[in-house]
């Protein structure tokens, strides 16, 4: 996992991981003991932080969560209630003493990993836990094991007054979470999904509104059209909020150029203009980058909006292309009026894509604005 997990590198951030540290430990193990008196705090202490500094983020938290099931009482109801007390009285973020909200959640780990056999409890625990910093991850095996209970409770925290459990319930959902791994049975059919976005998509909060348009964006990888056909449903009589929603849930689509989207953007398909392209050279070798010239020229007597992209048609090892867009400007067009636009685009040495020889072809993608 350590190569696949963000983190913030700078002389001043430290990196994720290091959040969980031996200092933000010790205060961990004195609030723990605050509430649980027989609490072993300090082998608490020296078990966790013992080959700390090797462990990537993830391993951190499991390494934390795993030692206190072998320390705490094994008695998960009277555990979640005290759990549930800490989380009222959470302490504030101390950077002067490396402590910050990641250090909850070794307890959301051992919380949603303890309970298991006792959802009803534990789901209860996780609404309590996950304002402190997420349980995003911890409950998705509740999604898996228990469907019916989870997903009748994620409805029900649909209208919480906090925007941190209501953002759970859209989160917990998203079929290909990044870092909680793929809800299968959700990516084959979405429907529950939908069900739930829907009494999310008028959300006032930016942080839930962010969680329903990265659910649409990964439901879209699975089901271009069902996405689309839920948009445009949203699109009778739409909030801001929806409208936000949208065009942020829908961007995957949008870079693919699926042409189904920009209607429900405001762009339509047939933008009044001439257009004429130019490439600065036809042969290039890999590490050297193509220049693109168009000039786009006014057929209207109105002003127009326009969005413009190019799509890239990649040679594949067996001959095949795919293709990706890039973004390249929006504008606004004049009657009359022409403009020129100029980019260079790289065909450089990626770790993330390998370029074979072959016949690129590269289209120019112009949306123009109804609204």
């Amino acid at each position: 996992m350590a190569s696949s997990e963000p983190s913030i590198a700078s002389d001043t951030t430290p990196l994720l991981k290091d959040h969980i540290n031996p200092n933000a430990i010790e205060r961990l193990a004195e609030l723990i003991q605050q509430y649980q008196l027989t609490f072993a705090a300090e082998d608490f202490v020296k078990q966790a932080s013992d080959d700390l500094e090797s462990m990537p983020l993830k391993t951190r938290v499991s390494h934390l969560s795993e030692i206190l099931a072998t320390l705490l009482d094994d008695n998960y109801p009277v555990n979640a209630q005290w759990l549930k007390q800490l989380a009222n009285n959470w302490p504030d973020r101390e950077i002067d003493k490396g402590w910050h909200s990641f250090m909850a959640w070794p307890l959301i780990d051992y919380a949603g990993k303890q309970g298991l056999q006792q959802p009803e409890i534990a789901l209860d625990l996780l609404k309590h836990l996950t304002p402190l910093f997420t349980a995003e991850f911890a409950i998705r095996p509740y999604i898996e094991q228990h469907f019916e209970l989870t997903y009748k409770e994620l409805l029900l925290w649909c209208q919480h007054e906090n925007e941190h459990v209501r953002r759970l319930a859209s989160e917990g959902m998203r079929p290909r979470l990044p870092w909680g791994g793929h809800l299968k049975a959700l990516q084959q059919n979405p429907q529950p999904v939908f069900e739930l976005l829907n009494q999310l998509k008028d959300d006032t909060s930016k942080y839930v509104q962010k969680s329903v348009a990265n659910n649409l964006n990964d439901i879209s990888k699975d089901h271009p059209q069902r996405v689309i056909d839920l948009c445009r449903e949203w699109l009778k009589n739409p909030t801001p909020q929806r409208r936000w929603i949208i065009r942020h849930g829908l961007r995957s689509l949008i870079k693919s150029g699926n042409p189904a989207v920009f209607p429900l953007l405001g762009y339509s398909e047939k933008p009044a203009v001439n257009v004429d392209f130019v490439l600065t050279g036809q042969h290039l070798k890999l590490g050297e980058k193509l220049e693109m010239q168009i000039s786009i020229n006014s057929k209207t007597s109105q002003a127009q909006e326009l969005v413009v992209d190019y799509r890239v048609w990649h040679v594949k090892s067996k001959g095949k292309t795919t293709a990706k867009v890039y973004k390249w400007k929006n504008i606004r067009l004049l009657a009359g009026e022409s403009i020129s636009l100029k980019k260079s685009h790289g065909f450089l040495k990626l770790t993330t894509r390998q370029y074979y020889s072959g016949h690129h072809s590269i289209e120019i993608l112009i949306k123009r604005s109804t609204c």
